[in-house]
């Protein structure tokens, strides 16, 4: 069993098993999936201030701090338990454009020359995971959601506003993908 699940899954099994997960919580108990509402639980719960949007009963959301515990207990498990030795596979196109910004080293899950305690005290590094966290936060607090509330449970619900978010959410990763990081790797 151990030996099935360290090989390597094809892309639309997660989204089958996503796709799954929408429904049941619906049906169960009227949940909405999402990640980023659970910030607002959590600084509500152990910050409490007299700020009105901090100021509600977040007793009625805690099955979001076992869902968010369960996706991270789950990953620390698949880190542990559940790797595989192969070597990452990158397309050779990809792999031969990633080299002409100095990206080599597809040993881990990411490129250790942007995303390592080392390349954050370097301007790459400092632009993507520092100002790029920024914007993400930014733009999931604007958007009133991320990408799995808006895309996943939005859509499943046939919400405009997660339409109207999600289209932003694809024209903003084309933009960056095609447009500025090839400016940023330059760095």
């Amino acid at each position: 069993m151990m030996e099935f699940l360290r090989q390597p899954w094809t892309w639309y099994a997660a989204g089958i098993i996503i796709g799954l997960i929408v429904p049941a919580l619906l049906i169960l108990g009227n949940k909405h999936f999402g990640i980023s509402s659970n910030m607002r639980h959590i600084c509500a719960a152990c910050f409490p201030a007299n700020i009105p949007y901090f100021k509600y009963n977040w007793k009625k959301e805690i099955w979001n701090f076992f869902f968010v515990a369960g996706v991270m207990i789950g990953a620390m498990i698949a880190a542990k338990l559940l790797t595989n030795d192969l070597p990452i596979v990158v397309n050779q196109h990809l792999s031969s454009e990633l080299a002409g910004y100095g990206i080599t080293d597809f040993s881990g899950s990411v490129p250790k020359q942007l995303f390592s305690f080392e390349s954050l005290f370097t301007l790459r590094g400092l632009i993507m995971m520092v100002a790029g966290g920024f914007l993400v936060g930014f733009g999931t607090r604007y958007a009133g959601g991320c990408t799995s509330g808006h895309s996943i449970m939005g859509l499943s619900n046939l919400q405009f506003p997660s339409f109207i978010a999600t289209c932003c959410f694809m024209a903003g990763g084309f933009i960056m993908a095609n447009l500025i990081l090839p400016f940023i790797l330059r760095l």
